[in-house]
């Protein structure tokens, strides 16, 4: 059974892309985040599944978008995620193959090996598709996430009480 969601940023839960504006304080860095991927977050967290970011760039829309989704842990500039997770397990007294990791790139590899079960985004890299549980069909930052927690919650036989939880049923 999941009990920690820990999500990569960057192409996982963005399409990759970074935009920088002129406009304000010369040089705004923005990132698009997907609703649909909210869904699945929120449906996890009513079932009581903790949820982790983890990301090797500094945000404030990663810090927003924390806040928004309520999100326990919120970890950014981590360069090492290898090493950050496997302190993260020992500080916490979590067993790894309780945890989840979703992420895209080849910063993450060695941080999924770690976790118990390893998801990504379709346009993820080969050496991260070959690694994965779950491939999602969709792109990072089109879905990928929420198609990704929806198919764990129906694996463990609790998305419907998790959209009940969540949204009150379908």
């Amino acid at each position: 059974m999941i009990e920690l969601i820990v999500m990569d940023i960057d192409g996982t839960l963005t399409d990759g892309g970074i935009y920088y504006s002129e406009y304000e304080h010369h040089g705004i860095e923005t990132k698009k985040f997907s609703v649909k991927d909210a869904a699945g977050i929120l449906a996890a967290q009513a079932m009581g599944k903790e949820c982790m970011f983890l990301t090797g760039r500094e945000s404030y829309a990663v810090a927003k978008r924390a806040a928004d989704l309520k999100i326990k842990y919120v970890y950014q500039g981590v360069k090492d995620k290898d090493r950050f997770l496997t302190d993260f397990i020992k500080e916490h007294n979590i067993k790894a193959e309780n945890m989840m990791y979703i992420g895209d790139d080849l910063n993450d590899i060695k941080a999924m090996r770690i976790t118990g079960t390893v998801c990504c985004p379709a346009d993820a890299a080969d050496e991260v598709i070959s690694l994965a549980d779950y491939v999602s069909r969709y792109n990072g930052g089109n879905g990928a996430v929420r198609d990704i927690l929806f198919t764990m919650l129906k694996k463990e036989g609790l998305y419907e009480e998790a959209v009940s939880k969540a949204y009150g049923g379908i």
